[in-house]
């Protein structure tokens, strides 16, 4: 890092400055403006297109939102084309050779190493309560934001209202991730023409989508608020959460390397990633585990594109429960290494004390 010039504050640090100086404003007055179902309209709301009309009138009757008021606030939301191409060319569509060096880097992992140590009470709790490794849980959040520090910088309303009236592949799912944000505005009291997160709408440093941030968040340090930006401990309680609620098995393995042979495994692959593999069908597939099954285990079969040909794993339960998170393979997949190099670098005891720069 260059001396001479000043770091750049993280994003979660960014994010809660705006939420500070949005603060000092009538903020409340403002969301009752935007959101309230009660009171009287300061002037006429503008006339959107004919979903978005649709989309209001559903909101203002299933959830009591005055849809003048919340016309004025779509009618804010500018639509981002970047964000349509980006879903059509995702990252993790990449071979994994080209996919893992960004996320299994040695910079990423010595700066998880660091995340860790900075919160080792933290993640030791959330493991013990949840049952889901500490360096699982780091690995995500080093995945998802580099451990908080990239939450994204795109406008939450203008990603969500893009994809969710001009994304007709995932429209449905983006009309509910727009209500539930909507939702989350009015119950969290926070302004939505404020808030940041990716391309997908994802928000916070675990990256939740709205709907998940609704059923998964949970206040982890006790203070009375869910806090995803600004709060490791909240996170990481967060991640962990969602992990056991989509059905972690504790102290059961996530990945088996695997052999094949002949061309009966090429069936299996077309399967996807859950788990529905009995140790038989395995084997009468020409597929055989380089490592001994859990009694009973079902899994699925993975191939990762290498330069000179696919690499073969088993992925069990615990597998498939990393891609409820994201439902890419290769995503899955970096998060397993990048929490294995991590793990591995804490066992060696390895000094971290200049880690800290590399979080940014």
């Amino acid at each position: 890092m260059n001396p001479r010039r000043q770091p750049r504050p993280p994003a979660s640090a960014r994010f809660t400055a705006r939420v500070r100086a949005f603060r000092c404003f009538p903020a409340i007055v403002l969301l009752g403006l935007v959101l309230c179902c009660t009171g009287r309209t300061a002037s006429a709301a503008p006339e959107l297109r004919a979903e978005v009309e649709a989309f209001i009138a559903d909101m203002a009757q299933r959830n009591g939102l005055d849809p003048a008021r919340l016309r004025r606030l779509l009618a804010q939301a500018r639509p981002q084309p970047a964000v349509i191409a980006a879903m059509a060319a995702p990252a993790t569509a990449r071979p994994w050779y080209e996919y893992y060096p960004a996320y299994v880097s040695e910079r990423r992992i010595r700066a998880g190493l660091g995340f860790w140590n900075d919160n080792a009470a933290v993640l030791a709790r959330a493991s013990a309560e949840y049952g889901v490794p500490e360096e699982i849980i780091v690995a995500t959040l080093g995945v998802e934001t580099w451990y908080g520090t990239r939450t994204g910088s795109k406008r939450v309303l203008d990603v969500l209202a893009t994809l969710a009236f001009d994304y007709p592949p995932r429209a449905a799912y983006f009309r509910g991730e727009l209500e539930q944000f909507l939702l989350l505005a009015r119950k969290r009291r926070f302004d939505p023409l404020a808030v940041k997160g990716s391309y997908a709408g994802a928000m916070g440093m675990p990256q939740f989508m709205p709907t998940s941030m609704q059923r998964f968040a949970i206040d982890f340090d006790g203070d009375g608020r869910v806090q995803l930006w600004d709060a490791a401990a909240d996170s990481i309680g967060s991640v962990a959460h969602y992990y056991k609620e989509h059905g972690w098995q504790p102290q059961q393995a996530v990945v088996v390397p695997a052999g094949v042979a002949g061309e009966g495994y090429r069936d299996l692959l077309a399967l996807g990633v859950k788990p529905q593999l009995d140790a038989a069908r395995l084997a009468t597939a020409g597929v055989t585990p380089a490592a001994e099954l859990p009694e009973g285990a079902l899994a699925c079969l993975i191939a990762l594109d290498l330069p000179d040909g696919p690499q073969f794993w088993l992925g069990l339960e615990n597998f498939y429960v990393i891609t409820r998170y994201n439902r890419s393979v290769n995503y899955a997949m970096s998060v397993y290494r990048l929490a294995q190099e991590i793990r591995a670098l804490r066992d060696a005891k390895v000094d971290t004390q200049a880690s800290v720069d590399e979080r940014r």
